[in-house]
């Protein structure tokens, strides 16, 4: 199933405090739970000013469905089409 990056633009997003954190993570987990077993959400990573999303899902679609659901921004949704780190290398 493919693999996606979403970035969304949020203010401040690195100022969110644990508990912030926290009700965005639940309002996923809950949009997930009434989207079905397709879309899996694998983790995100919150910047200054940005959240980058990384979900498994049949399709971009569904990625937006989720964000429609949930409320969140979308700047972008790209296809992620290899992961590479330093054992790449060997």
């Amino acid at each position: 199933m493919p693999k996606y990056v979403i970035e969304r633009e949020i203010p401040d997003a690195g100022k969110l405090s644990a508990e912030q954190l926290k009700a965005i993570s639940q309002t996923s987990c809950g949009v997930l739970e009434n989207l079905g077993p397709k879309i899996n959400w694998v983790h995100s990573y919150v910047t200054d000013n940005k959240i980058y999303c990384v979900y498994i899902a049949p399709n971009e679609d569904m990625v937006r469905e989720h964000a429609k659901q949930g409320g969140f921004p979308v700047n972008s949704v790209s296809t992620v089409y290899a992961i590479i780190d330093p054992t790449t290398s060997e």
